[in-house]
């Protein structure tokens, strides 16, 4: 056995699941799961009707660098999006299976864990793909700890020298899972200046940044940041995006990767050998949900009437802090997170993820704590009803 499989946590809901189990729950209350970020709404009849159109695509082996068509639509998208040259959809766009494969197998290509010291940077608290993989490539995680403090943005000068000279990758989120911080062109910028000065890999993780409150302010990417700052190229950059939060469709594990060519091109020839080509009817299916954006839009105005309905509620009891984007509140506790997730759980119905299991422990303290992580991902009623059950049980602490 590889002996870096030892080093694995147990995974965040492994260990709610470990929390709540045996708990007599009040009766006469339906349960609501605000826990797993996991999209709720419908999927879009015509994504469904491009997937069951193309299913005589099931005949033949798909090729990992996907068909032409779904490179294009992702680049012509990723243009649009964010006022960019179209990316060469031959280099510097690559279909994967969704986001969360392709940030596991990322570290398993750039980690050297032959070189001294091998380091891989990543927000705390963070999507613990970033700490597993790393582990697994023999690396050894690194935290900026995301607090009030630095409006939990991405500080790297909390990182010392020392562990900088030694990071092969830095894992990034933006929108922040679970904060939704958006980091800004100054924030980009700086992360920039260390990637140059230490020659390590950034790897942007953008799967909520279609998930925002305001048309006019959308959530900045990392490759828009690069282009705005004349780096045409996008040397040691790659961005990493999904169609399930966006379109809805979690079930179909569709999304991409782009940026760096040259990473890029070692990245496929890793995949040829990872097995990791995407079906053609899916194919089919993601090049349609990328070329519409009437679906986004519509499923950002359910999210917005959540948003705009759940908070004021919790804002009588709590302070609550809007994200500038994504579709977690990130809640301040008035015990520990995990005793306040047990009795909500117990009392009301109601499953919250604690902060200190997206957390570790940095620079003595785990950012995580004495806070809760809140889905809204439900329907609009279900999720009114859950504030509520929130706000009665806050106001009863």
């Amino acid at each position: 056995m590889n002996p870096n499989f030892a080093r694995l946590q147990p995974y965040p809901f492994q260990e709610l699941s470990a929390l709540l189990k045996g708990i007599t729950r009040k009766p006469g209350l339906t349960p609501i799961r605000l826990s797993i970020g996991e999209p709720k709404h419908s999927t879009p009849q015509f994504i469904k009707d491009a997937l069951t159109g193309a299913l005589d695509g099931l005949a033949s082996y798909p090729l990992t660098i996907g068909g032409e068509e779904l490179r294009g639509a992702i680049a012509q998208w990723l243009a649009a999006r964010f006022s960019l040259p179209v990316p060469d959809p031959a280099t510097q766009v690559l279909p994967v299976l969704g986001s969360r494969e392709a940030l596991f197998a990322f570290a398993q290509l750039v980690i050297d864990s032959g070189a001294r010291a091998p380091s891989v940077v990543m927000p705390n608290p963070f999507y613990q793909i970033y700490e597993g993989a790393t582990l697994l490539a023999g690396a050894t995680p690194h935290f900026i700890n995301a607090t009030p403090d630095t409006r939990f943005g991405f500080a790297p000068q909390q990182v010392p020298d020392a562990v900088w000279k030694h990071t092969q990758l830095a894992y990034v989120c933006s929108p922040g899972n679970p904060s939704g911080r958006v980091l800004s062109l100054e924030e980009w910028k700086e992360l920039f200046e260390y990637s140059d000065r230490y020659g390590f890999v950034i790897a942007s993780d953008e799967c909520y940044s279609e998930i925002y409150f305001d048309d006019s302010n959308k959530p900045l990417g990392a490759l828009e940041a690069a282009h705005r700052l004349g780096r045409g190229g996008y040397e040691r950059l790659v961005v990493f995006s999904s169609l399930s939060k966006r379109s809805n469709v979690p079930g179909m594990r569709s999304g991409f990767v782009a940026g760096d060519a040259t990473i890029l091109a070692k990245f496929l020839h890793y995949r040829t050998y990872h097995g990791s080509a995407m079906s053609p009817a899916v194919q089919a299916a993601s090049a349609a949900a990328w070329r519409d954006e009437a679906h986004v839009a519509e499923n950002r105005r359910l999210y917005r009437e959540k948003f705009a309905k759940v908070v004021p509620l919790l804002r009588e009891v709590t302070e609550v802090d809007m994200p500038d984007a994504g579709f977690y509140l990130w809640l301040r506790t008035p015990m520990a997170d995990s005793e306040f997730a047990k009795r909500l759980y117990e009392h009301y119905n109601v499953t919250v993820l604690p902060g200190s299991y997206l957390g570790r422990e940095a620079y003595g303290e785990n950012p995580g704590a004495n806070r809760v992580r809140i889905a809204l991902v439900s329907p609009v009623a279900e999720c009114v009803e859950a504030a509520g059950r929130l706000r009665e049980f806050i106001k009863g602490l």
